[in-house]
């Protein structure tokens, strides 16, 4: 089993940054893709972006690229998700999700998800 919790959300105004942190605990050594995804009210859940265990196998959604930088620190089993240029279309319930899979970028190819952080950013 693998254990995720999210943190750093909050509420914002339009143009500032964010920085959400999830730490994984557990069976650690059988995930092999995190990945952040989020969900707004009466939406349902969007990919947002993924991360393997190589740094240079990165994915992104169309809607955050340029403003959204995930990373990984594997000695730390904790994956950042830094937005900047926040807009209020991406308020959302933000889930850290780890994988068994390489580069999943859907969510029902997920086996375990965090609790979820709220990140608001007013107009």
């Amino acid at each position: 089993q693998v254990q995720l919790v999210e943190s750093g959300g909050g509420l914002v105004q339009a143009g500032d940054s964010l920085r959400l942190s999830c730490v994984a605990s557990g069976r650690t050594i059988s995930i092999l893709t995190m990945g952040w995804f989020r969900q707004a009210p009466g939406r349902g859940r969007e990919f947002v972006a993924v991360t393997g265990r190589a740094t240079g196998d990165i994915s992104y959604a169309d809607s955050v690229k340029g403003r959204f930088t995930i990373s990984r620190d594997n000695a730390k089993n904790t994956v950042y998700l830094q937005m900047n240029s926040l807009k209020p279309e991406d308020t959302a319930v933000y889930s850290c999700a780890a994988s068994t899979l390489l580069r999943a970028t859907n969510d029902d190819l997920y086996d375990w998800w965090g609790q979820g952080t709220q990140v608001t950013v007013s107009p």
